[in-house]
């Protein structure tokens, strides 16, 4: 057999290349990871034990879909989503495109700071006002990495705190494994009555967070900037490909591993229905050090959460209004309504079970233009969705905004 030639060597070189290229779909995956996902997942696995596994290895699998979608589109077309409807809506339908998606990403962002001011109440006794005020000042420094040092900086400041996450959710599993069997079964689509029903599409509709889509594709476009050359994109995609099963599949070990590790832990304790209740269960069931490692990885969530949310607004605001303000100004305005909140003393899992449904209502601004434009060939030319994707694409969206049509319902209609 003869030796490889030169062009299809994979040499150290080009394999440490490529990995460089990696790291926009970790950033737009915190979303996935956020404190709203810690409270579902937890509640999931308390009361119904391993029943709900199989909703979260769906929404995982229609999150890759979405993401490597939105990523397609920065490097097929060198615009984000919010710039390609911001091109395309009259001045008066922008404007109020940009409204709801502002409301989206503000929502996003102060449920990330109620959920890090919570970790330092769990770590130190702080007050969660003062909790969110660090929490906030803390994301500053973090945006300002990026002004100030660049995109891939902030991506290895966002990748350090998604490994803090991962340790702090995943650890709990080593000293009280889950029982492999009842897991596997979990596999299987069921319901055991309504309340299980609403659970599920709580987990599955809020899964596809509308910030990320409109950041993902900008996310992927900076970094990679746009070529000319079709090969060059295919190349960029393929990649990008990579990139997003990697990053969601992390994301989505963490969210069951979390579902796991209070189906093996929590079940049928009183009080878990709240993160400050289902830290203090788990830490009377496998000791303080897991409750600390837990409430650090809570903190690393509510601290990247944030810091990315602000990053998307600031996205949209550009994208749709051509408006562009300083990150930090805006982290410093954007934080206000989650230090009202807190200071007012609203219970902190409730505040964020509301800003999820409020996140509801903009799913299918983000999610069905974003299908329709990967679809069409005169916007992606050779790049646009084949057929099996666009019925992929397709069907994701509407479980996903069905789904969150059924949650908004259920919850606004005061069941539980």
């Amino acid at each position: 057999m003869a030796a490889p030639t030169l062009q299809t060597r994979v040499t150290p070189a080009k394999v440490w290349s490529r990995l460089l290229l990696l790291g926009p779909a970790f950033v737009a995956a915190i979303a996935y990871v956020d404190p709203g996902n810690v409270a579902a997942n937890l509640t999931a696995g308390a009361k119904y034990g391993y029943l709900l596994v199989w909703v979260l290895v769906a929404a995982n699998a229609m999150a890759v879909l979405v993401q490597y979608q939105s990523a397609k589109l920065g490097l097929a077309t060198g615009l984000s989503l919010p710039e390609i409807l911001g091109q395309r809506l009259g001045t008066k339908r922008r404007r109020l495109y940009w409204a709801q998606a502002e409301i989206v990403a503000g929502a996003t962002d102060m449920a990330e700071v109620i959920g890090g001011a919570v970790a330092l109440n769990l770590l130190f006794g702080l007050p969660l006002l003062a909790g969110g005020v660090i929490v906030g000042v803390a994301s500053m420094l973090l945006l300002a990495l990026q002004s100030r040092r660049g995109q891939r900086s902030f991506e290895y400041a966002i990748l350090v705190l998604l490994g803090i996450i991962a340790v702090g959710f995943v650890s709990g599993l080593f000293v009280n494994p889950p029982d492999a069997g009842e897991a596997l079964g979990g596999l299987l689509p069921r319901f055991e009555g309504p309340d299980t029903v609403l659970l599920a599409a709580s987990m599955l509709g809020a899964t596809v967070m509308p910030h990320a889509i409109y950041l993902h594709s900008a996310l992927a476009r900076d970094r990679h900037g746009f070529s000319e050359d079709p090969l060059v994109r295919t190349r960029l995609i393929r990649t990008t490909r990579v990139d997003v099963v990697g990053a969601l599949l992390l994301a989505g070990i963490v969210n069951i591993s979390m579902l796991l590790l209070a189906a093996s832990s929590l079940r049928g304790i009183e009080g878990t229905d709240t993160i400050a209740g289902a830290h203090a269960a788990v830490t009377a069931a496998l000791g303080p050090t897991i409750g600390v490692v837990f409430a650090v990885g809570l903190l690393a969530s509510g601290l990247a959460s944030t810091s990315v949310g602000c990053y998307a607004g600031a996205t949209i605001m550009g994208g749709l209004l051509k408006v562009k303000i300083p990150l930090l100004t805006r982290r410093v305005i954007t934080l206000v309504p989650a230090l009202v909140i807190l200071g007012a003393g609203v219970e902190p899992t409730l505040a964020l079970v509301l800003s999820q449904v409020l996140l509801s209502f903009g799913i299918p601004f983000a999610l069905i233009p974003l299908i329709r434009l990967t679809g069409k060939r005169e916007v992606m030319g050779i790049h646009a969705d084949s057929l099996p994707l666009k019925i992929a694409g397709w069907t994701s969206a509407t479980l996903i905004v069905g789904l969150n049509c059924v949650l908004i319902a259920l919850t606004l209609g005061g069941q539980s």
